[in-house]
């Protein structure tokens, strides 16, 4: 196999190491490809076979893989069984020959390291899942964690998931109106949060959030407080101190065996107008699709370590704690930003560390890939072997210096696609494919993924909606308290096909792209055209570091584009520069999609995991109202608009 096209291809001693290698030749399957499809044909026999090779335990056995008897957007999975995610996460390995094995390897942005192994991981979430049975805490309540990436949140998280209650991950980045809205959709008994964290080495203080958003919420009854900063006093009945609860609780606790249908996490998602949706996720099928998807697409194996960059408020959090905890692997977890106090901070944590799999944002590429190289190449980054992408549609020079500089030319890039509602991947590489720049090569194993036109025809070499035709383990149980406004978003376009929402094509040769959210579309003179699309000319200007276009009402066009431009250098920010970068548009896409305005700004509207809102953007230009603003992490973006 020999393609210029390709920027990776693995190597047979690299493919017959792979685990979703070892699965195909058990199966005597001989292409990746033939998986894929068999995965989805015969989805009944696929899971029941992962569920057998990853060796995740159900306490009961479910009696029917799944069962669509409902309706196809209310499919359940391995029902009747019984099972639990922090059982299989922390429970069955600490009793193992994996007990003195790292779960869990933390650092903060001040430099402090916390090492957990799967024994004393066990023990800590006993103590905190003792305290919350205590608490009157059981089956079915909702309790809220608003905290960063400590290891207080990770522990939290499992307690909540051992005895049974439904965990609420939120942004550690909100402010109390955006806690207070979530906390009071899920009607949430009880809290956690820490007085603070480090980040861009300031102290960020969130306790007083936590406390305003607490006193909103009536249901919320007890309030904890992991103290991160030093200790600071508050006056209030409700609050017990997170040290006094380890000091206190009762190490022993066997986690409470639950339904496979039963829900462990609500996480929102915010609309683009509304008030946010909260994701209903289950213990059975979300642990399932998860721990596969970390074993197949992202290979984790015994002695890996792996790190995906990510807040607790972000689906990426559950998928890796979830994932790399159910396959009893070690994951890594860091509190900070990634380039304090320099620039090499996230490359200098790999080295020492010797992290294997790193997951991060194209967005954060972007950013970082804006000081000289020698801050990547100074370090020995031999040990990662797999890079992790998700988030943001990719440009072409970002991707090949991902993975020319980090990843050594000899890592494949995993761009996976999916969602907070989708609870798993669409769209993924796995490691024995050969991939193209910027894809996502094809279907995650078990997704029956299409791409339609605005008919609902299946087409391949044009720009379409990315749907899925099959209902999968992972996928949202509905919107908490609103099961019409599921099926209103995503299964009311094609009968009993779900409507991601994300422009995608199929090249010549099978491979997939994204370009961006289909409600970022674009349309000038009757041609759609996606934002991630004029981004990747614009950011092919040397003196550009990042870019976002914007679809703005047009009396002549329907629409017409506006172009916002962070440049590398503020010096070089000048009418010469704009007009250069209109003419790369109008070479590569032609006179009528030149932009009608080139602006230049300081930074772009971005979430706390680095997406661009460029529907805040459109908005703030035009003047129509913001709509939920909940997600944006630099409101000072916004004035510049």
């Amino acid at each position: 196999m020999n393609n210029k096209n390709y920027v990776w291809e693995p190597s047979k001693d690299y493919i017959e190491k792979t685990n979703i290698y070892r699965f195909m030749k058990k199966h005597r399957i001989n292409t990746v490809d033939e998986l894929i499809v068999r995965s989805h044909e015969q989805m009944e026999w696929f899971w029941d076979e992962v569920i057998k090779d990853l060796n995740i335990h159900f306490f009961k056995p479910y009696k029917k893989v799944m069962d669509s008897s409902e309706g196809i957007p209310w499919t359940k999975w391995f029902t009747g069984g019984k099972t639990n995610i922090a059982y299989n996460c922390i429970e069955k390995w600490a009793a193992s020959n994996q007990a003195s094995k790292y779960a869990v390897i933390w650092e903060g942005e001040d430099g402090k390291v916390v090492k957990l192994t799967y024994l004393l991981f066990n023990e800590y979430v006993n103590r905190v899942a003792n305290f919350l049975i205590e608490s009157g805490i059981g089956k079915g309540d909702r309790v809220g964690l608003f905290m960063p990436m400590i290891p207080e949140a990770i522990i939290a998280t499992f307690a909540v998931l051992k005895v049974g209650a439904i965990y609420v991950p939120i942004f550690s980045g909100y402010g109390p109106d955006a806690v207070a809205t979530r906390l009071q959709d899920a009607e949430a008994k009880l809290l956690f949060t820490c007085n603070g964290f480090f980040r861009k080495g300031k102290e960020v203080v969130i306790q007083n959030v936590a406390l305003e958003a607490m006193s909103r919420t009536p249901s919320v009854q007890r309030l904890v407080i992991v103290d991160r900063l030093p200790l600071t006093a508050v006056n209030q009945k409700k609050v017990i101190r997170w040290d006094d609860i380890i000091a206190k609780g009762n190490s022993n606790f066997n986690a409470i065996e639950m339904d496979s249908e039963d829900p462990f996490m609500i996480i929102y998602t915010s609309g683009t107008t509304g008030r946010p949706k909260g994701a209903v996720h289950v213990h059975g099928g979300f642990m399932v699709k998860i721990a596969e998807e970390v074993a197949y697409q992202t290979d984790l194996r015994d002695e890996d370590i792996l790190f995906w960059f990510t807040d607790m408020g972000w689906i990426m959090a559950p998928w890796e704690l979830v994932g790399g905890l159910t396959l009893g692997g070690t994951i890594f977890c860091y509190e900070g930003i990634p380039d304090h106090p320099n620039p090499d901070r996230l490359w200098d944590m790999i080295q020492r560390h010797r992290i294997t799999t790193l997951g991060i944002s194209p967005t954060a590429i972007r950013a970082l890939r804006k000081y000289p190289d020698k801050w990547v190449t100074d370090h020995d980054l031999s040990s990662l072997r797999i890079l992790g992408s998700t988030g943001e549609a990719w440009n072409d020079d970002p991707y090949k210096w991902f993975f020319e500089k980090v990843g050594g030319s000899r890592c494949p890039i995993i761009n996976l696609s999916g969602g907070t509602e989708v609870g798993a991947c669409f769209l993924s590489p796995h490691p024995i494919s050969p991939l193209k720049p910027c894809t996502l090569k094809g279907p995650s194993l078990g997704m029956d993924v299409d791409v339609f036109n605005e008919a609902g025809q299946s087409v391949r070499n044009e720009v379409g909606e990315l749907v899925c035709k099959k209902p999968w383990p992972g996928m949202t149980r509905g919107i908490w308290k609103d099961s019409q406004r599921f099926i209103d978003v995503y299964w009311s376009r094609w009968k009993d096909i779900w409507l991601h929402g994300d422009w995608a094509s199929v090249d010549g040769d099978g491979f997939w792209f994204l370009h961006g959210r289909s409600d970022d579309t674009i349309k000038v003179a009757g041609k759609r055209i996606g934002p991630a699309e004029i981004e990747s000319i614009v950011t092919k200007h040397p003196d550009v570091l990042e870019a976002a276009a914007i679809g703005i009402p047009d009396q002549l066009k329907g629409e017409s584009i506006v172009c916002f431009v962070v440049a590398k250098d503020p010096s070089k920010k000048s009418d010469s520069v704009k007009l250069q970068i209109n003419d790369l548009i109008i070479r590569e896409l032609g006179k009528t999609m030149q932009a009608k305005e080139i602006r230049f700004v300081s930074m772009l509207p971005k979430t706390r995991n680095a997406k661009v809102l460029r529907r805040l953007m459109r908005n703030k230009f035009i003047g129509k109202p913001l709509g939920d603003t909940s997600t944006l992490e630099n409101p000072r973006a916004l004035d510049e608009i």
